[in-house]
């Protein structure tokens, strides 16, 4: 089969990723065999290429958010049907047995693996993945509207939900890329007031067009304080930037898997309870409640598409905010 490999992390402008033939994935006996139709592009999939996460394992195919069709399933696997059209996330497994898989925190769990990091991905023809971390996806989207909704729409949500956003609050989005034009959707359906920071005059007017109340730099003032937020960039100087802003009692949730180091916090931009809570990773439950609410809204994502040839061009568009909305490779 034909996939993107990864030898060796480097810089994306190197182009690290090679189109190369590999065997075919077996599944386990718990697992299925999907033939990959799309996978989205992702900013953890740039952390994982130029090696800002540490690698369990290289050579890797990097890839997270697919949308396939069963071809295989173990002998253990009965809740798909051959031929079903599926989704993968992020999160591939965890141990099942600790205190956090317990308590429906598999996402925290200590031997948790990831799709394209762990476990080779989707910038593949095919791929594997344990059946217990599968989703059925709504038939109401099309292979590549859904592709995104598979991590920058679930871990938004979950970010949402961790900033304790109320109905009709106001809400700051710090970045506005694949995740954030999904979340602006999510917080218009819940009549919140989104107020949007990027650097970008193209994503500002992005931001308008889907619902944002006002638009600007992270170092402008917003016309009102915010009851809370959600940081998407990995720029750590935007954490006090946040804070200023932020109402008392108001909670900022960092969406980022990696993040360049955050300055020292004077404790009055902190003071008044305001909290700051980190976003790690998702769980299957998340998966289950936004898929379920993407389809009610219903969220419409913004994709560009490419070959799977192209997966370093897109990521080098990745790099420089050069994508509007979401990117998808196009696996058949």
């Amino acid at each position: 089969m034909k996939a993107m490999l990864l030898e060796k992390t480097q810089d994306i402008e190197n182009e690290p990723l090679k189109y190369v033939e590999v065997p075919r994935p077996k599944p386990g006996s718990k697992e299925v065999l999907i033939q990959v139709q799309v996978c989205g592009v992702c900013h953890t999939d740039l952390h994982t290429v130029e090696g800002d996460l540490k690698l369990p394992k290289l050579p890797i195919i990097p890839g997270h958010q697919i949308v396939g069709i069963i071809e295989e399933k173990g002998e253990d696997v009965d809740q798909f049907n051959i031929g079903e059209r599926v989704g993968v996330t992020w999160f591939y497994s965890s141990c099942g047995e600790c205190e956090y898989c317990s308590h429906g925190q598999e996402n925290l769990c200590e031997k948790a693996q990831f799709t394209g990091l762990d476990a080779d991905g989707g910038y593949a023809e095919y791929t594997t993945i344990p059946a217990k971390y599968t989703f059925s996806l709504p038939e109401k989207f099309t292979d590549i509207q859904a592709a995104p909704l598979l991590c920058a729409g679930v871990i938004g949500y979950r970010s949402l939900r961790l900033s304790d956003i109320q109905p009709g609050d106001n809400l700051g989005l710090y970045g506005f890329g694949s995740s954030a034009h999904v979340v602006i959707q999510i917080a218009n359906h819940w009549n919140c007031n989104t107020f949007v920071f990027t650097r970008s005059e193209e994503h500002r007017q992005h931001a308008r067009e889907l619902g944002a109340v006002w638009t600007g730099k992270a170092q402008e003032d917003p016309p009102e304080k915010l009851d809370s937020s959600i940081i998407f960039a990995p720029a750590g100087w935007i954490v006090p930037e946040a804070l200023r802003v932020l109402k008392k009692g108001g909670k900022i949730a960092i969406n980022a898997i990696h993040m360049s180091p955050i300055p020292k916090i004077d404790y009055d931009l902190l003071y008044y309870e305001k909290a700051i809570q980190s976003v790690s990773n998702l769980t299957y439950q998340d998966g289950k409640e936004f898929l379920k609410l993407a389809a009610e809204i219903p969220v419409k994502t913004e994709v560009e598409t490419y070959s799977l040839s192209e997966a370093n061009k897109v990521l080098k568009k990745v790099k420089v905010s050069d994508i509007k909305g979401s990117a998808v490779l196009q696996i058949k």
